[in-house]
Formats: C-alpha cells, structure tokens, sequence
C-alpha cells in the first residue's frame, strides 16, 4: 500500500520501539501491508501546527507493539488479510482492531469502487472512511482530526450512559434494601423518614425496622454505624437483615443484641466499627414495652395532655462491636392506653443551631417536637414537621445520616 506524497516524511522503523513523545501534537498508527517497503504519507499538521507523527506495522502484531498510550488515531488499510484467513466476515481484521483498542479513533482505507463496504465499516465501528485515490494531506489531516474529536464524544456519552444505568441500577438496588414494616393487626401507624447524609446516594449507616411476631408482639428497632460510606450502608443492610430473622426466630432483649454483635465482629471491614442500636418490644395489649439500647439515644414517648418526655437511658449499655461480652438490660416502661412513640438516629440531634458551634441536641429536638404537637400536627406531619426545622435551624442538609420513625397508638 502507497500514499501519495505532498512532502515526505520520514516514519518510525517498525523494529524500535517506539518512545513517548516529547510534544503534545498527534500520532497516527497506519495499518497495512507495504510490499515495496518504503511506506510514506503526507505531511500532516494537528489543529495546533504540531506536525502528526505517524508509526506503520504491516499486520496486527505489529500494530500491538506500537499502540502506544501517545497514539489518538489509527489509519486501517482495509485490504489488509485478517487474523484468521479462513474467517468469512469481511471486517474481520477491523474487528480485531477494535478488539485491540477499544479508546482510540479508527479511520479505514479502501478503494473508490467499494464505498458501500467502507460506509459498512464505520457502521460496524471505525469513526470514518477514506478513498486511497483521493488522499491528500488536507483531507487526511482534517479526517484525523475529526475522528479523534468523535471518539472521545463516543466516549464521553457512553461513560454518561453508564453512569445514568449504573446510578439507576444502585437505586433500584437502595429502594429494596429500605424495609417494609410488616404490622398488619396491630393496631399500630406507622411513618419513617430517612435521608443518607453521603450526596446522591438512598442509603446510609443509618438503618430501622419494625416487624409484628406471631405472638401479637410489636418490635421495632433503629441504629447507626459509625461512618457514611458504602460499606457502612452494607453493614448497616446486613445488621437490619439480621435483626429481623433473629426476631422472627424468637430473640429478644440482650439475647438478640449479643447475637447482633457477632453478626457485626464478622462482617465490619475493621476492629474500630461499631453501631449503636435501639430495640422495642411493644405488649400485644400495646400498653407496656421493653427497651434496650446499645450506646443509642433514647427514644422519645408522647402522651396526650404531657409533655413530651425521653425515655430513661441510665441502664444503656455499651454500642455494639465496642466490648466482648457486653451486656444490655431491657427497661420495661409502662405506655398507657393513646400514645406515639419516636426513634431517632444522632443525625437528628446533631445538626447545628445557627452559624456558630452549638448543637441541638436531645434537648432542643423536644422542643421541635412539642410545638409541633401544640400546632396539631401528629404522624407523617410532625416528622415532616421536625426534619424540616432540624435542616432550616442547621443552615441546609445535614451532613449525618438520619432516620426517624413513629408509632402510634389510639
């Protein structure tokens, strides 16, 4: 194969490999068999006046040893035999080029008579096609060009693409890992509010859940997990899981706590993570409940005609994953007929109030959560309510996971 000449060029021997450049201008790899051994092609300048370097290999053994990182472009002679000669798909050899780099722009070669085959090409993958008889450097030069432009467009859009199924595909993913309360015959409502603190994900260290056992028995339970990154939300999935099945199973109180912490030794990705917890056990009857926390706050019980009031937290025992053989008591308190009952992760109580350093707090969340009451709103309206005025008094989103459930009797 021979290019007419507008100006020679010397080109790069096959036999030497080939060095990085020390410019930034183009280099084009040329694929073709060259029978008279002197292969030479025209002057070619990039858009910057950088003069084109070009490389030749006559097979595609050649042409892996000069595929370079510095090479944006190659030039494929479509005459050129492919890999396996007994192959019947005529784009056999393009196809291997494509194979061998999958980044790069390729232009294909071949005669005026087969325009149809060389349209064919660039739908089978190579960004453009050109006429041997009609080359000349201007054209050559601006196809060069035009063909890297277009491969890193391709590029770029098929990133996006994967990207926009890769984000779709993890919130499919997310949305299923959120639980569904199963508390049907309980008597009970039921709202949650949940906002992962890392940006443009659903889920965080942040988990909860809320089940009704064949007994009549309503347990429901939240946590935390130290951290905000994936893994956290992984384990914080799998601790949820796990809760769940070991409620189901019978479990409850230090019991199931203890089993939780061995659940958490076995998948954390280090010795320093742990979790805080808080579980509930609700009476059948729905006037008395236990309650045990792990290094968690405690939850916040609302009575008609009181103020709203923490529940005790002096018998807290220590966060999961932090004391081999720990132990957590169960506190039964006494709920009364009309009542709701609000879990909380810290992300809740450690936004900031104004510009300066001072946090909410426990404290500050009461009274949030008391004028709420006192401006008539109850259920998915007061944590709306609440959520709301944590975010407006932190100055904008929170930077901690955060969860919040309600439930309400009478």
């Amino acid at each position: 194969m021979s290019l007419p000449a507008t100006g020679q060029l010397e080109v790069e021997a096959t036999e030497a490999r080939p060095t990085a450049p020390p410019d930034n201008g183009l280099t084009l790899l040329v694929i073709g068999e060259d029978p008279a051994g002197s292969f030479t092609v025209p002057e070619l300048l990039d858009a910057e006046g950088n003069r084109v370097r070009i490389r030749t290999a006559r097979n595609l053994t050649e042409a892996e040893r000069l595929l370079t990182d510095d090479v944006q472009c190659i030039l494929l002679d479509l005459a050129l035999p492919g890999p396996d000669k007994k192959a019947e798909d005529e784009f056999d050899v393009l196809h291997a080029v494509l194979r061998l780099a999958p980044t790069h722009a390729v232009l294909v070669l071949t005669a005026v008579e087969d325009g149809e085959r060389a349209a064919e090409a660039v739908r089978v993958g190579a960004q453009d096609f050109l006429f041997r008889d009609e080359l000349d450097g201007r054209l050559l030069s601006r196809a060069i060009r035009y063909a890297v432009e277009r491969k890193r467009s391709d590029l770029a859009q098929r990133q996006l693409t994967e990207s926009r199924l890769r984000a779709q595909e993890n919130a499919r993913l997310e949305r299923g890992l959120l639980p569904t309360p199963l508390l049907q015959g309980s008597g009970l409502r039921f709202a949650a509010r949940y906002r992962p603190g890392r940006s443009r994900a659903l889920l965080g260290g942040d988990f909860y859940d809320t089940v009704r056992t064949p007994d009549g028995t309503v347990h429901a339970m939240i946590g935390d997990v130290c951290g905000h990154g994936p893994d956290e939300a992984a384990l914080g999935v799998e601790l949820r899981i796990a809760w769940r099945a070991l409620t189901f199973a019978g479990l409850c109180g230090d019991q199931l706590l203890g089993t939780l912490q061995q659940v958490l030794e076995n998948e954390r990705a280090d010795d320093e993570i742990f979790a805080t917890l808080c579980t509930v056990d609700i009476a059948p009857d729905g006037r008395r409940a236990g309650v045990c926390l792990a290094g968690h706050p405690a939850p916040l019980a609302l009575r008609p005609g009181l103020a709203p009031r923490l529940l005790p937290a002096d018998d807290n025992g220590p966060a999961l994953g932090l004391l081999p053989g720990a132990r957590w008591p169960r506190r039964e308190i006494e709920l009364g007929g009309s009542w709701s009952l609000m879990m909380y992760t810290d992300g809740l109580i450690e936004g900031r109030v104004g510009k300066g350093v001072q946090r909410l707090g426990q404290e500050g969340m009461v009274e949030i959560v008391a004028r709420g009451l006192a401006a008539g709103l109850r259920g998915e309206e007061l944590l709306d309510n609440t959520v709301t005025e944590v975010r407006a008094l932190n100055g904008g989103e929170l930077t901690d996971d955060l969860a919040v459930l309600l439930l309400d009797r009478g």
